[in-house]
């Protein structure tokens, strides 16, 4: 068998984590990347940090597997040396600002127009019209637009999420939608124009506390350490101290809590906790009768309760403890990569799709790429 991808040739003018995020994971599933970088910096996610063996951080997560052409767009030899290119791939994938992006040339429909079958994807930070298509957009942005950080945090502050949420969002729909166009190209031969919106993406992802803000009317409190429509879903101490994460969803599970768990089964029928919605309406009188019940046992003996009664939990970890997490260990999640500065142990990707080969494990420094592939693309270029 094959991997999935293979064959399939990509080409990207990208920076900074949306469209890298989605290029990458082509590249984990088995097409070439060619990387397209201005000359001199490159892609300015290089310069993040260095911490990374010297390679920044964001810069391995978001490029492993690609090839990089330095490339001055602007005009000349390296404008049609890249057109050239361009001609002879799959897929185009870009995010620049939409101004610069028509300015040269790169909107996906103005690429479908010279390239009719190839799959062209462009991600902005608010779409193509509207009144905010020219705003600059940055993940933080995006997550204060699109309602996450209103729903992130204390009662009475709002956080923004802890990692690059709006940026995975428009990769991940991006992702999903050159993979559906190609699959249709595969029956019918036709290209495809994708637009994405970062603020459309994650906007479909805070979707279901909108819908109940807009049908009740009322802007949800933000819930801090718990869920803010089910309970118990949450962080809570042990007797100990040690914060873990607990999470009923149904009845069932409710009432093995309360008789199991906690070992007060009147509890279960209590009217203000009977349900998960009076619950949460009487959530202030709820969480002390919690944590009490939780703090009822030796922590070794609760967490033993929890586990025989089948109520999910977790730990809360860091991510230094993650990293050394005992499943990902145990199954092996890892691969070595080489870097531009060095070496480092990086994810191996969770598509986990059978004898589909394995994901090249190289960071591209500025420029560093494969000539073979360059002349592919330039040789698919002169036959279509």
């Amino acid at each position: 068998m094959t991997a999935p991808l293979e064959g399939v040739l990509v080409v990207s003018v990208e920076q900074a984590i949306a469209a890298p995020f989605a290029s990458r994971q082509l590249a984990d599933l088995g097409a070439r990347v060619l990387k397209i970088e201005r000359p001199g910096s490159g892609d300015f996610a290089r310069d993040y940090d260095a911490a990374v063996d010297g390679t920044s951080a964001f810069f391995v997560w978001a490029n492993r597997g690609k090839d990089s052409f330095v490339l001055d767009l602007k005009g000349g030899e390296d404008r049609a040396t890249f057109d050239q290119l361009l001609a002879g791939a799959d897929v185009f994938i870009q995010n620049l600002a939409p101004g610069a992006a028509e300015r040269a040339g790169l909107l996906p429909r103005q690429v479908r127009d010279r390239h009719p079958a190839i799959v062209a994807c462009g991600i902005s930070g608010y779409g193509l019209d509207g009144p905010r298509t020219d705003d600059k957009a940055y993940d933080l942005a995006i997550q204060a637009e699109a309602g996450a950080m209103s729903l992130t945090g204390s009662p009475d502050e709002p956080s923004k999420i802890g990692f690059s949420v709006a940026d995975i969002a428009s990769g991940m729909y991006a992702l999903s939608s050159i993979l559906a166009a190609l699959f249709r190209r595969t029956r019918t031969g036709e290209g495809a124009t994708i637009e994405l919106s970062m603020l459309e993406c994650l906007a479909e992802w805070t979707a279901a506390p909108t819908y109940g803000a807009v049908g009740r009317g009322v802007i949800p409190r933000r819930a801090g350490h718990r869920h803010a429509m089910i309970s118990p879903y949450g962080v809570y101490p042990l007797a100990d101290g040690r914060d873990i994460l607990i999470a009923v969803q149904n009845q069932t599970e409710w009432h093995a809590l309360c008789r199991h768990v906690f070992q007060q089964p009147e509890l279960a029928d209590e009217p203000r906790f009977a349900t998960n919605e009076a619950r949460i309406g009487n959530i202030d009188d709820f969480e002390p009768v919690l944590r009490a019940a939780l703090a009822s046992a030796e922590p070794d003996e609760m967490l033993a309760r929890l586990t025989s009664a089948r109520i999910a939990h977790s730990s809360v970890n860091d991510p230094l403890t993650l990293w050394n997490h005992e499943q990902l260990r145990a199954r092996d999640r890892f691969v070595e990569t080489t870097l531009p500065t060095g070496r480092a142990e990086t994810y191996k990707p969770p598509f986990n799709i059978d004898e589909a080969g394995e994901a090249k494990p190289i960071v591209p420094a500025l420029g560093e790429h494969d000539p073979d592939l360059v002349a592919e693309l330039l040789k698919r270029a002169t036959e279509r």
